[in-house]
């Protein structure tokens, strides 16, 4: 039987309750994994074909308002996003724009792997995008841990740990 996936709160050790402010938005899912943070987070962006559909799908409605296709460079980044920190027990990635500010965290602590959004709308634009996209960040992000759940296929690589 998979481990199942369920919503529950940020553990305390993330650094990403520190930015949290009365109006942002952070949710946070979590599966059972003996998993590292970098492991996990890797699994979590090999989107599956439907997730990459949604995300192409997402770059094509927002292009002419100006938003980020992709994250900003970096010398480390975690699928599109620039990578904040990192270590064994939790990446943070993300970026600024200028209708939101997002960090993702991929957080391993006592065999659980969690997967925080944390997002600060900037404006009315920020606040209508979250709310048009909160539906399939949740179906992204659940299955995201269902394939962490399954753990990593033989040979798969992690960047983030060489």
């Amino acid at each position: 039987m998979p481990a199942r996936v369920t919503k529950s709160a940020l553990p305390s050790s993330s650094p990403l309750h520190a930015r949290r402010k009365a109006q942002d938005f952070l949710d946070c899912y979590k599966v059972a994994s003996d998993l590292n943070a970098p492991e996990a987070a890797e699994i979590i962006v090999d989107f599956p074909g439907w997730a990459k559909n949604l995300v192409a799908l997402r770059n094509l409605l927002t292009a002419p308002f100006g938003l980020r296709t992709d994250g900003p460079e970096s010398k480390q980044k975690l699928g599109l996003f620039p990578v904040e920190s990192s270590c064994d027990t939790e990446v943070i990635a993300g970026f600024n724009d200028r209708h939101l500010d997002f960090r993702v965290s991929v957080l391993a602590e006592q065999n659980y792997i969690h997967l925080a959004t944390w997002v600060r709308p900037h404006n009315i634009g920020g606040r209508a995008y979250l709310r048009v996209i909160l539906p399939f960040h949740i179906l992204i992000a659940r299955n995201a841990l269902g394939r962490v759940a399954r753990g990593a296929q033989p040979g798969q690589k992690f960047p983030l740990l060489e």
